[in-house]
């Protein structure tokens, strides 16, 4: 598919179909929708009225035109209001143009949408995000290959100039969306530790990251209890993936995002029971595959910032040597850990991993999981749990994912709540009471971060959806891949 901007006119454009976002609070056609009305024999006006075509978000209408026309079809998307014109707005309404134009077989495709903010080169990428990310699907394990297979052969964007350079960006930033959904969606038979590594070196060699792979063996020399302990059950070897994107010049800050990977989370010897959804464990790796994602945007785009992309590689199974629900563990900071649920096994890997990353000497420190249930309960499926050390970097996240479209919600790290996790015989256990999971779960994790600033995402929620929403078709999303490019490019 041929994404492209052109400065023809909207009056002068011909092809399949011409899309159209209008508001809620200016239907009137007037100025140069008037006269576009008046050159397709008064299509648009008639398809505004017959289906009471108001503009509010969500709403749509296709209609074909007389064959007198040099426009077979066109496609109306409700904006909303326009005070609440936003990049999120047209990156929805290009989504929904697109899957319209893919029902109707449409082959050439005209997209006339607002520029917000006067920003030409945003409001472009926004829209290509929106097309390519609204028209990804799945096909690796299907057998039979897709008869309805996407007909949309060239996409053109009216009014915003050529703009390729905001166009290839959107189009890197979405092969990274796109990674961490196949990822994310693959089942655990395909991706496994040792293949998500291999996934890792893969990104590493083509984008020219350097990279540094730690096995049992170095995890063990460098104290990696709690790490090992999750990994000691699985038939697969443990891999520990260090990735760096290192720029041409002295970097301006240094980064690093760590990813939860457990490609496959069976809950151990607390074994995930009936309505625990185990079927979709092999998704544990989310946070793993947005950061795999995120190195492989970063790797191209090669801002002036140092990143380094951390991820402690492993399943959680059940064997005659898995850790067992009372064993003390021992992180790499000297911690050490009451194991009093086998199925917390997410933040244990974490622990090491924050460690490792703070003793790079980085300036900012971003971990990612799906690791509570608790927090889809507080925040449902479509907003992420935000925690921090830091106001600075937690209000750079939040404007991050504004601009993404990627919802988060900052959470208390209430001290008070530490207490649930005292141990009478270790430093800590891996969880406490069932109130407040969410926020209990980041206050285990802030145990391995001393002095950085520090941001935990609880992604459990957004990182699979069960309906289509927005640019995101059911299933894995790529969450929050685009908040952390986002996050980086602005440093």
């Amino acid at each position: 598919m041929d994404i492209r901007g052109i400065d023809t006119p909207l009056l002068d454009w011909t092809g399949d179909t011409l899309a159209l976002g209008l508001f809620e609070d200016a239907m009137e056609l007037t100025g140069i929708l008037q006269e576009l009305d008046e050159k397709l024999s008064g299509t648009l006006r008639e398809l505004i009225e017959e289906i009471e075509f108001e503009g509010k978000p969500n709403n749509s209408a296709v209609n074909r035109i007389g064959s007198n026309s040099p426009i077979r079809k066109v496609i109306l998307v409700g904006l909303g209001k326009t005070e609440d014109l936003s990049l999120d707005v047209v990156r929805l309404g290009a989504a929904t143009i697109s899957r319209l134009a893919k029902q109707a077989k449409v082959k050439t495709l005209g997209i006339n949408l607002p520029v917000v903010n006067d920003d030409v080169a945003s409001t472009v990428n926004a829209i290509t995000q929106g097309i390519i990310l609204s028209l990804h699907q799945d096909k690796r394990f299907k057998s039979e290959p897709d008869k309805n297979g996407l007909k949309l052969e060239r996409v053109e964007i009216l009014g915003c100039g050529k703009n390729e350079k905001a166009i290839n960006q959107a189009n890197i930033l979405c092969s990274g969306v796109i990674l961490a959904r196949e990822l994310v969606a693959a089942p655990a038979n395909s991706v496994t530790p040792v293949t998500f590594a291999e996934i890792a070196q893969t990104i590493a060699k083509d984008h020219e990251l350097d990279i540094e792979i730690l096995d049992r063996e170095k995890c063990e020399d460098l104290g990696m209890g709690a790490f090992l302990g999750v990994a000691q059950a699985s038939d697969f070897p443990p891999n520990f993936i260090h990735l760096t994107y290192k720029p041409s010049e002295t970097p301006q800050k240094k980064l690093a995002i760590v990813g939860k990977s457990l490609t496959f989370d069976s809950g151990g010897l607390n074994l995930k029971g009936a309505g625990s959804s185990i079927e979709t464990m092999k998704m544990d790796m989310g946070g793993g595959a947005a950061t795999l994602g995120a190195a492989k945007v970063i790797g191209q785009l090669k801002p002036d910032v140092e990143v380094h992309f951390i991820c402690a590689v492993t399943e959680n199974m059940i064997s005659g040597c898995a850790m067992h629900p009372g064993d003390i563990l021992t992180a790499s900071n000297g911690k050490t850990i009451e194991v009093n649920n086998t199925d917390a096994e997410g933040r244990l890997t974490l622990a090491d991993a924050l460690v490792f990353a703070e003793k790079l000497g980085v300036d900012a420190i971003v971990d990612l999981a799906t690791l509570t249930g608790a927090c889809i309960v507080a925040l449902g499926d479509n907003i992420a749990g935000l925690w921090s050390t830091d106001k600075i970097l937690a209000a750079q996240l939040r404007e991050a994912g504004s601009v993404a479209g990627e919802n988060f919600w900052e959470m208390p790290l209430e001290e008070k709540y530490f207490e649930g996790l005292k141990s009478p015989i270790a430093d800590i256990k891996n969880t406490g009471p069932r109130a407040g999971g969410a926020i209990t779960a980041a206050l285990f994790l802030k145990q391995f971060i001393k002095k950085t600033p520090w941001a935990h995402l609880d992604i459990a929620g957004p990182v699979w959806l069960d309906k289509e929403n927005g640019v995101n078709n059911s299933g894995a999303t790529g969450f929050p891949v685009r908040t952390l490019v986002n996050w980086v490019l602005n440093q």
